[in-house]
């Protein structure tokens, strides 16, 4: 089965390892692909801690990893890191990455609910054990929280007349699967802009239903203080809306000074906690691009623990 083929690989372990017998920590272990060469490059003294919410894929790494004694995986949200960093007893880590994509296997399996081309539950949920699934927010919150939210997570142009098509539908019955809520944006969307408009806003749906971008703040926020000194963050990011969140938060890091911009000296003795490796992010080359398609939104951005 093709789960997922690892975005960025070598780029991600050049820049993620500091140290071969050190503690490591991966927020979005999905299948593995990353994992298993990470952990080829670290020696039988590493710890290596894992999280995903998708029962899937810590099934999946559960089994597949099931000898390496290095390695410790969570099904939880990866913004759990300081809890399960007590868990584990380790208290700051040498290295902490994450790889942001949705899964190659969620998005084509049908039981996953992630998909447009199949007609299948309209889900969404990471974890299907928590929350409510997409279908129950498309019937029930209102046409202008619909709007705020097509634009806010999906930055579609066309959110309002989305939204109004969404509650005229419902109107009528409830949308309870992909198939449906495909058929209604089909009714007015040339055919030439289907596929990116169907992607923006089943990716709104997905960011909504996981909470994905408050997550990945929270997560910033506490990697930091469980990061050794000269310890790297690495991530992956897929999307505007993260990369600019990753982007922000590392120059927001870097700083010396938060006062006001109207004190005419600095008082608030400021130290940076971070510094940027990586002023531009590192992008698929053109090779794995044309192997990988879905790797062509891929940003990588780095720093380290000063």
């Amino acid at each position: 089965m093709n789960h997922h083929i690892p975005v960025l690989l070598n780029e991600s372990i050049e820049n993620l390892i500091t140290d071969k017998s050190g503690k490591y920590f991966e927020g979005t272990i999905g299948f593995g692909g990353h994992t298993e060469l990470i952990l080829s490059n670290l020696d039988a003294e590493a710890r290596y801690i894992g999280t995903d919410k998708d029962i899937n894929a810590y099934e999946h790494c559960k089994n597949k990893f099931r000898e390496d004694k290095r390695i410790e995986l969570y099904n939880a949200s990866f913004n759990n890191i300081i809890d399960i960093s007590k868990i584990t007893f380790i208290e700051k880590f040498d290295g902490i990455f994450a790889d942001l994509g949705v899964s190659s296997f969620q998005l084509d399996n049908k039981e996953s609910g992630f998909t447009f081309r199949e007609d299948v539950q309209l889900d969404l949920r990471m974890d299907k054990s928590k929350g409510e699934p997409a279908s129950f927010f498309l019937n029930k919150i209102s046409e202008n929280e619909l709007v705020d939210l097509f634009f806010k997570y999906g930055e579609e142009r066309n959110s309002k007349k989305i939204a109004n098509a969404i509650c005229n539908y419902r109107l009528k019955t409830k949308i309870k699967t992909s198939g449906q809520l495909k058929g209604i944006i089909e009714e007015f969307t040339p055919e030439r802009f289907l596929n990116k408009t169907l992607s923006r806003i089943f990716q709104a749906l997905r960011i909504f239903v996981n909470d994905e971008l408050d997550e990945l703040e929270e997560f910033l926020e506490k990697s930091v203080s469980v990061l050794n000194k000269n310890g790297k963050l690495v991530i992956i990011t897929f999307h505007s809306l993260e990369d600019r969140i990753v982007k922000n938060f590392f120059k927001e890091k870097t700083k010396t000074c938060i006062c006001p911009p109207e004190y005419p000296v600095c008082v608030c003795e400021t130290n940076p906690e971070l510094k940027i490796v990586t002023k531009k992010p590192i992008v698929p080359s053109e090779e794995e691009v044309k192997l990988n398609k879905r790797s062509r939104s891929a940003k990588l951005r780095v720093a380290v623990k000063l």
